[in-house]
């Protein structure tokens, strides 16, 4: 099913009950790369409207840990859906279940080397020595032939893969952010229901965000239009303008939904 254009004219009932943003990060709330100025202002706006914002990325826990402190979230999912960091408390919730952390890195070492032998100018990304979880390499110049090879591989070797803009990831298979968001939800905010959670992305690690068995209000930023043929769960809704701009069109509709 085609996403709908998210218009002014939507319905009421579709958007009053939200409560919580659950939104991707790169591509999603950043523009050309960086947060603009206008998203520190959405934030504030959600907040006045009593909606809290949680950031659910591919981005590594080193890295978002920090993110976590300054930026007016209630806290972040980190390596789509690997770990989760609490505003309150800092410490590292790990989601998925994964016995020996040491035997799995070096599994996933392994699995990063035997991709460089098709691959040899392959790197792993500058944050993932700050990764417990998966393991990430730069997406780089790889096709999207390049991409269904590493993918085809990773599950003939048991390992899930999935990609964004600007990273590959190596992780086990059932990992994702929406098996990562459903466990913090169940643990840490029992009381929200389905339809007071809207969920954002842009890129094809975001699809199980996209998922409306799970979650049925989802929006795609505008530039998430390059992956809908391939993706299997398309978003509800898609905005018109892309990136962090989309992002602040769709706190747009909810403050008005809100008032």
């Amino acid at each position: 099913m085609q996403p709908q254009v998210l218009t002014p004219e939507m319905s009421q009932a579709a958007l009053s009950d939200v409560r919580l943003v659950a939104t991707d990060m790169d591509g999603t709330l950043t523009t050309g790369g960086e947060f603009a100025p206008g998203l520190l202002q959405a934030f504030a706006r959600l907040q006045a409207h009593d909606i809290e914002v949680m950031i659910v990325t591919g981005r590594s826990t080193g890295w978002v840990s920090g993110l976590v402190n300054y930026l007016p979230v209630v806290g972040a999912i980190a390596e789509n859906g690997g770990v989760y960091i609490s505003k309150a408390n800092l410490e590292p919730l790990i989601l998925p279940d994964i016995p020996r952390m040491g035997s799995h890195r070096d599994r996933l070492s392994m699995i990063f080397e035997r991709l460089k032998t098709r691959y040899p100018q392959l790197q792993p990304s500058a944050d993932n020595p700050y990764r417990i979880t998966d393991w990430t390499f730069d997406i780089g110049e790889l096709s999207a032939t390049d991409i269904d090879w590493i993918r085809q591989t990773c599950t003939d070797m048991t390992m899930g893969f999935t990609y964004s803009t600007v990273q590959c990831h190596l992780k086990i298979d059932r990992q994702n952010k929406a098996a990562g968001l459903i466990k913090v939800l169940q643990q840490q905010f029992p009381k929200l229901s389905a339809t007071e959670i809207i969920t954002v992305g842009d890129s094809p690690n975001d699809e199980s965000l996209f998922n409306p068995d799970s979650f049925p209000h989802s929006v795609g930023v505008a530039n998430v239009a390059h992956y809908l043929p391939a993706l299997a769960y398309a978003p509800t809704y898609l905005t018109t303008a892309a990136e962090g701009e989309g992002f602040i069109e769709l706190v747009n509709r909810l403050v008005e939904k809100a008032r």
